[in-house]
């Protein structure tokens, strides 16, 4: 029986993107500790968040019958990490702080399997790099405005109509919105996670 795919996130984002590819997936989200810590760098506090949500969801499966994914993105401002806004007042500000200026996105991903003859924990880090034209204020609170900001990190969809800010994109698209599927297709294989592409052609 082949392993079943745990997905330790309760984004749309990331399932929309994981089921764009054939598989089939269990939700299960994961609640980890989203603060940042004293002197924790970008990097390694989407490493930890996404490491901490896969190893909160995953299971003792001794016949390696699950793997769980975990996975988080941040985007980061001149060294500044910009999460998601509690409000929309906090929304405007990060748009405020984006508006004409190059930032990055990272997204930290975590595939973990346990089995008796087999335990793996895998990570990968991406990075890609957005540009965003310069914004009136009228157009940041009609953003605002349509709520899709609030649920965000750094208070943009590049997927979605915060896409009309974007100017140039240096890297993965699939990181940006979340998961980058490259990176996370190769975490699965090397988890020996069956993918419906990679099946052996017939004769």
């Amino acid at each position: 029986m082949p392993p079943r795919l745990v997905l330790a996130s309760q984004s749309p984002r990331r399932r929309e993107l994981l089921e764009q590819l054939g598989l089939a997936l269990e939700v299960r989200p994961a609640f980890a500790d989203e603060a940042v810590l004293p002197g924790e760098g970008a990097r390694a506090y989407a490493t930890r968040v996404a490491h901490e949500k896969a190893r909160a969801v995953s299971r003792d499966a001794a016949a390696g019958h699950e793997v769980v994914l975990g996975a988080d993105t941040v985007v980061v401002l001149r060294g500044e990490v910009l999460g998601k806004p509690r409000d929309r007042e906090e929304a405007r500000h990060m748009l405020r702080l984006l508006s004409g200026s190059r930032h990055e996105v990272l997204t930290a991903v975590c595939v973990r399997r346990n089995a008796a003859a087999l335990g793996v924990e895998l990570d990968a880090l991406v990075e890609t790099a957005v540009r965003f034209a310069p914004l009136s204020g009228a157009a940041i609170d009609w953003y605002v405005s349509t709520g899709e900001p609030l649920d965000k990190a750094g208070a943009y969809a590049i997927q979605g109509a915060g896409g009309a800010f974007v100017l140039d994109v240096q890297g993965s698209v699939s990181n940006v919105v979340g998961l980058p599927l490259a990176e996370t297709v190769d975490l699965l294989r090397r988890a020996g996670f069956p993918l419906p592409f990679d099946a052996p052609e017939g004769p």
